[in-house]
C-alpha cells in the first residue's frame, strides 16, 4: 500500500463538490482539506480558514497540516498564479502556471497561439481602444462575436447577431462592464453549428483525452437570453464521435501542447476545449484551463479510474501509458438557480429539503452556492444546485434528473427545463 496522501482541495463551487466526491474515492486519499468550500463541500471535506488568493496563508495552511498535493478548481488563482507559488514552496499542484493559464486568462493570447501554430479557429482581430473596434465593426457585419479578453466569469462574451448588439457590447467592455477583463477586446468571426466540450488532461508533453460534454449556456429555454455561467450539462456528447475526438485532440490539443512547451509555458492541467463543430470540422471557439462547471459534474459520475492518480501523474509529467476508464452511461446535471440569475438575485433564501430528491437512485446533488447557518441550508449564490442524474441514454437521465428538480424543495429555485434537448431530439429520431 502506498503512502495516503493529504489533499487541499481550492474552491467552493459545485465543480469543487464533484471533485471533492471524486478524490473521496480514492484509496489513497489521506485527509482532504478545502478552502473555503460549501456546504455540501464541508460534508466531504475539512474547511481550510484561508482565503484562495492569499497565496502566503495557503503554503503556510500546507505547511501546518503536512499537505501533499493542492487541486486548484478554478481559473481566478490558477491565472492569479497560485501554482507558480506554491511551485516556489515545493508543493506539488494540479494546475497550469500563471503563464500557462493565459490560455483561459487572455483570448487574445490563445487566438495568436492558433494562429501561429495553425489551430482551426475563428477569424480574429484583438483592439485596446473603442474607435478601432467600432471601426472594424463597420467593415464585418453582424452576426459577429464580442469578447472582453480577461476573465469575466462566462459573461464576457456576447454573440451579436444586429450590428445594434454589436456595438453595444463592444461599448460595454470599453466602458467597464466587465472590469480589467474588458480593457481589450477581441472581435471574431461567428461560427455556425454545434457546440461541444472536449477535456483533456494534459501533463506538459502528452494529453489524455478524458471525455465530451455539452453545455446550455443561455439561461432560457431554446437557448435564448442572455449568457450564464451554464444552466446544464450532459456528458457524453453524442455529437463528438470517436473519429471527430481524434481531430480534436490532433488538429487543436496535440498543438496547442506543443506550441505552449516551444514557448516555454508548457501547460500542466485540464485543458478544456470549447468546440463548435461546423462544416469544415472541428473549430476551438475558446480555451479554460480547469475542469467545467457545470461539465465537471457530469465527468465525476462517469469516471471509473481514480482520480487522484490521474491527478497526481500529470503534476508529476508521468501521463504516458495512462488510460482513464469511463461508465458507458449518460449523466445529465441540471442547475438551480436564484431567481433573477444571471441578473441581480436575493441570497440567503432558504433550501427546504432535498432528501426526496437524493433519495432516488442514480441522483447526485452536489452543491454549488450554498451555505449551512443555524441547521438550515441556505442558497448563497445565483447558481446553487446540480441535480445529476445517471441513464442508459440522454432521454432517461433527463427523465430522472428532473424527477429529481421536482422534488427539490426551494421556492427561490428555477431551471431550464430543456437541458439536453439537442440529443433526445437526435435519439427520438434515431428512434
Amino acid at each position: 500500500m502506498t503512502d495516503r496522501l493529504n489533499v487541499l482541495l481550492i474552491g467552493s463551487g459545485g465543480r469543487e463538490h464533484a471533485l471533492a466526491y471524486g478524490l473521496k474515492k480514492s484509496p489513497r486519499l489521506g485527509q482532504l482539506y478545502v478552502a473555503p468550500g460549501n456546504a455540501g463541500l464541508l460534508q466531504l471535506a475539512t474547511k481550510a480558514d484561508v482565503k484562495e488568493s492569499d497565496h502566503q496563508a495557503i503554503i503556510s495552511f500546507c505547511a501546518d497540516k503536512a499537505i501533499d498535493f493542492v487541486v486548484v478548481g478554478p481559473e481566478a488563482p490558477l491565472v492569479d498564479g497560485l501554482v507558480d507559488s506554491l511551485m516556489a514552496a515545493g508543493i506539488k499542484a494540479f494546475g497550469p502556471t500563471r503563464e500557462a493559464a493565459q490560455l483561459e486568462g487572455s483570448k487574445g493570447y490563445t487566438k495568436d497561439l492558433c494562429a501561429e501554430f495553425d489551430i482551426p479557429t475563428a477569424a480574429y482581430a484583438r483592439f485596446d481602444t473603442l474607435d478601432a473596434a467600432l471601426a472594424y465593426l463597420g467593415d464585418h457585419p453582424a452576426p459577429i462575436v464580442i469578447k472582453a479578453d480577461g476573465l469575466a466569469a462566462g459573461k464576457g462574451v456576447t454573440v451579436a447577431m444586429s450590428e445594434e448588439e454589436a456595438e453595444k457590447a463592444v461599448r460595454d467592455c470599453f466602458d467597464g462592464a466587465f472590469g480589467e477583463a474588458g480593457a481589450e477586446v477581441v472581435i471574431e468571426a461567428f461560427l455556425q453549428g454545434e457546440e461541444a466540450s472536449l477535456f483533456a488532461l494534459c501533463d506538459g508533453k502528452t494529453a489524455l483525452y478524458l471525455a465530451s460534454a455539452q453545455d446550455h449556456k443561455p439561461v432560457g429555454e431554446g437557448d435564448t437570453g442572455p449568457n450564464t455561467g451554464g444552466m446544464g450539462a450532459y456528458s457524453p456528447a453524442p455529437v463528438m464521435s470517436d473519429a471527430m475526438v481524434q481531430s480534436v485532440m490532433e488538429r487543436i490539443v496535440e498543438p496547442t501542447l506543443k506550441g505552449m512547451a516551444s514557448r516555454g509555458a508548457p501547460f500542466v492541467g485540464i485543458l478544456f476545449v470549447g468546440l463548435m463543430i461546423t462544416d469544415k470540422g472541428p473549430e476551438l471557439i475558446e480555451y479554460n484551463v480547469r475542469f467545467g462547471d457545470p461539465e465537471c459534474q457530469t465527468l465525476m459520475m462517469r469516471l471509473e479510474s481514480d482520480l487522484l492518480e490521474l491527478l497526481l501523474a500529470a503534476a508529476e509529467g508521468a501521463l504516458a501509458g495512462k488510460e482513464a476508464q469511463w461508465s458507458d452511461d449518460v449523466v445529465m446535471n441540471v442547475v438551480l438557480a436564484s431567481k433573477g440569475y444571471p441578473g441581480s438575485y436575493e441570497k440567503g433564501t432558504v433550501i427546504a429539503d432535498l432528501s426526496e430528491a437524493e433519495a432516488l437512485d442514480g441522483v447526485l446533488i452536489f452543491h454549488a452556492g450554498t451555505a449551512e447557518q443555524d441547521g438550515k441550508l441556505l442558497a448563497t449564490g445565483g447558481r446553487v444546485l446540480n441535480v445529476c442524474a445517471r441513464g442508459g441514454s440522454v432521454t432517461e437521465a433527463q427523465a430522472l434528473a428532473y424527477k429529481a428538480v421536482d422534488a427539490v424543495r426551494w421556492d427561490n429555485g428555477f431551471c431550464r427545463r430543456d437541458i439536453g434537448w439537442r440529443a433526445v431530439e437526435r435519439e427520438k429520431q434515431k428512434g
